[in-house]
């Protein structure tokens, strides 16, 4: 019996944490445990054989950090793993080998410098070798980046036959650390393809209960849940966990009764913590994940639901009718599309529509170029129109989410092109309602092509969730009956078949004067007919106004609250003023949108009239402040505080152009990632911030010794250390020792995955800091 067959019928059981258990065999600090696969395979084996004895049905290889960024000939690990595996099922029955796959450690473009691509080509790489030697089913874990998570999946579906398990990283606030929550991770990986997926790491398994209830409601996959043996501390020397197996195990139960299907642990869990988990919920009752029909599309922070309320989507980024649109797209001028992204979505958008259909352009290159940047300054959600196949693909390969698709309609050469990009990458898709005779003249023979386009979908295992029709309007002024007709299908579409709807309203007024208001009233005709999404013009007071009001007298509106909000924003005066508000952008507005292009122009016009302290402490300061503070408040996430950071370090490049040369190190911070440890996304997010700051760093890289940081750290009165791993937490705690006993003046500030508050205390750290803003706000205390 397959993995998957298993699993239709009862729960599954992965092993626990390896590292932990390495270092209590011997593994030095700093030394790399995927090396013991080699120098010491017979204690990798050993644990192998006592997870398994403990009743785990699955076991991860030990090849977390195996890949080429890492390792020089990661395959040699691989193999070494593989078969420190194999010697340990041979001993038992029906057990399976999970190959492991961990991220890269490097941040995705365009928040960092390593390309979807090559992403995608590492950990294909990776992924070859679990199907070429023999592992039975993949397992991507401690994901905290929703692009990274993509590019991972992508590979090992694009690259091998076997099943593919995923797990995220998620904080106490349900989030990853760039920003996706439960909703956004369930909306993306069933569209990928992935066959379970759930979480690992970081919160012991009391924090994630909640996170686990909302994959139950959502999740039409099997759930895996692998936490953490509480938060790490040190006694005596030893990392300790403050969970232990039978307080752990108790609160499995919890888990496996909110709907997880497959449990096990992650660090600082051991063979007991298994045991006792299966032990206390081998009888509890078990059941497949049923279908949820849920209607999700998604960014990299949040996914929007069709259905429960009428969406509104930004129609605004398309050249049609458009002279600057296609002013932007001939020229490549992408800033001015990014400022067109950013207001409609200040306008109440939640999602954006991006069409770069001109003749004259490489449309693939042009929407690819397009739906990158705009996630670099916008979480919405992104509706991908165009009609050319390859563009679609390109949009949809490096779309980080589950996009929307406009669209498909009832020709086979259309379903044809479409639905095998929407299986692959995971899509919904706006079905329009025409075929090869054209649009019908009547709902009837609309809601007919609907039920064609469902089948044919069906067909490629597309569900009814993951269509919404388009039921054409077309303007009344060449056939007065064309509202009333799409008006119908509308309601049939919906009780007939189940289906959401979806209109581009402003076509039923071409050719009329006034179409603003001919928009607005046709739309909350449209909504009283249960239309579910409209592509807009957000910058329409009257269309804005509709919805607003329709959603308060639908009952769709808690305490009238988004009506009042709309109503008392001075909301008409706003909207007219939208189309040109890019003109009065100051360069702090630049910076906190992420624009960076309009950051360098601004910051080119103000150097000719104010001196370049003002400019800096007026504008660039107070800008990162308050992009900050939303980072903070969790308003902002941190692909934005990155984009920000990048705005800011352009504009201060101009402005430096003006300043004198300085030689002053006095605001010097040294950073380091410590020894054997060879993740640095965190060290980096933090230098980047510093320096937007005003501060100079000596980042000294990762795999740091002790004595490398001591030698930096003379004459300076800040130290920064970084550790992702917990088998090499013993080396920052060496390194901070040494600082203390050798330069006492010189604080230490701390940060990673697997340090909390009182562990940093722990090992004597000065400071400790959940995230890179704070940081930033411990250096200016000691600084200023």
């Amino acid at each position: 019996m397959t993995l998957l067959e298993k699993l239709k019928n009862q729960r599954l059981y992965f092993d626990g944490g390896m590292g932990t258990l390495l270092q209590a065999a011997g593994l030095a600090p700093g030394e790399q445990p995927e090396t013991w696969n080699l120098s010491h395979s017979e204690q990798v084996t050993a644990i192998h054989k006592e997870y398994l004895a403990a009743g785990a049905d699955i076991i991860k290889t030990n090849t977390f950090g195996v890949n080429r960024y890492k390792f020089e000939d990661p395959e040699k690990y691989a193999v070494a793993a593989i078969d420190c595996a194999k010697a340990a099922v041979a001993e038992f029955d029906n057990k399976y080998i999970a190959y492991d796959i961990g991220p890269l450690g490097k941040l995705l473009e365009p928040i960092g410098d390593l390309s979807f691509e090559d992403a995608v080509d590492a950990f294909a790489q990776v992924a070859g070798y679990a199907e070429k030697y023999g592992a039975d089913l993949i397992l991507i874990e401690t994901m905290n980046d929703s692009y990274e998570t993509k590019a991972a999946l992508l590979a090992a579906k694009e690259n091998t036959s076997l099943p593919v398990f995923v797990t995220n990283v998620f904080d106490e606030n349900g989030k990853l650390m760039t920003g996706a929550d439960a909703k956004a991770m369930i909306a993306m990986l069933e569209g990928l393809g992935a066959d379970a997926i759930g979480m690992n790491c970081s919160l012991g398994p009391d924090k994630m209960l909640p996170v686990v209830r909302e994959y139950a409601q959502y999740s039409s996959l099997p759930i895996v849940v692998n936490p953490n043996a509480g938060m790490p501390t040190v006694k005596n020397g030893q990392t300790i966990f403050d969970i232990d197996a039978d307080e752990f195990s108790d609160i499995m139960v919890k888990i496996a009764q909110a709907g997880a299907g497959v449990l096990g642990g992650c660090c600082g869990t051991t063979p007991q913590y298994i045991k006792l988990t299966k032990e206390k919920t081998a009888d509890l009752p078990y059941a497949y994940p049923q279908a949820k029909n849920h209607i999700l599309v998604s960014s990299y922070t949040h996914a929007v639901e069709f259905g429960p309320k009428p969406v509104l989507i930004g129609e605004r980024i398309n050249p049609t009718g458009k002279k600057k649109i296609k002013e932007a797209l001939r020229n490549q001028d992408y800033n001015y599309i990014l400022t067109e992204g950013i207001k409609q979505a200040d306008a109440g958008c939640q999602m954006l529509d991006v069409n770069a259909g001109l003749p004259e352009i490489d449309e693939a290159a042009a929407i690819t170029a397009i739906v990158t940047s705009l996630q670099g300054v916008t979480d919405l959600p992104l509706q991908i129109d165009t009609t050319d196949s390859k563009a679609l693909e390109q949009a949809l390969r490096v779309y980080n989410g589950k996009a929307l698709i406009n669209s498909v309609n009832g020709k086979q050469e259309s379903m044809d092109a479409v639905f095998p990009l929407v299986k692959k990458y995971g899509g919904a898709v706006i079905a329009l309602t025409m075929d090869e005779n054209g649009i019908p003249n009547t709902a009837e023979e609309r809601l007919a092509i609907a039920e064609k386009i469902v089948a044919e979908a069906k067909k490629y295992g597309i569900g009814k969730k993951d269509i919404i029709v388009d039921p054409l309007a077309l303007t009344v002024s060449s056939d007065q009956n064309s509202a009333k007709v799409t008006l119908e299908a509308i309601r049939l579409i919906k009780e007939k078949l189940g289906l959401c709807t979806s209109l581009g309203v402003s076509n039923i007024s071409f050719g009329l004067p006034e179409r603003d208001g001919v928009n607005a009233t046709f739309f909350t005709m449209a909504l009283q007919q249960g239309l579910s999404a409209a592509i807009m013009n957000p910058f329409s007071h009257n269309m804005m106004n509709a919805y607003y009001s329709y959603s308060v007298l639908a009952g769709l509106d808690d305490n009238c609250e988004s009506y009042i909000a709309f109503a008392t924003d001075n909301a008409a005066e706003n909207t007219a003023k939208a189309p040109t508000a890019d003109d009065n952008m100051t360069l702090a507005g630049a910076i906190i949108k992420g624009l960076t292009a309009a950051a360098e122009a601004k910051a080119t016009e103000l150097i000719k009239t104010e001196a370049p302290l003002d400019i800096i402490n007026g504008q660039i300061i107070p800008a990162l402040n308050k992009i900050g503070t939303a980072f903070e408040q969790h308003k902002a996430y941190l692909p934005q505080l990155l984009m920000s950071a990048d705005a800011a370090s352009a504009a201060f490049e101009i402005i430096k152009t003006t300043l004198p040369p300085s030689g002053d190190k006095s605001r010097e911070i040294v950073l380091a990632t410590v020894k054997g440890d060879i993740h640095d996304i965190g060290k980096n997010i933090v230098k980047v911030l510093l320096e937007n700051f005003g501060f100079t760093v000596l980042d000294l890289g990762r795999d740091v010794p002790p004595e490398v940081v001591l030698e930096a750290a003379a004459d300076h009165k800040l130290v920064g250390l970084s550790a992702l791993m917990t088998t090499t937490v013993p080396a920052m705690e060496e390194t901070i020792k040494l600082i203390h006993e050798k330069h006492p003046e010189t604080k230490i500030v701390v940060g990673g995955a697997v340090l909390t508050p009182e562990y940093a205390e722990m090992i004597n750290a000065d400071f400790y800091a959940a995230d890179a803003m704070e940081t930033v706000r411990i250096a200016q205390n000691i600084f200023n």
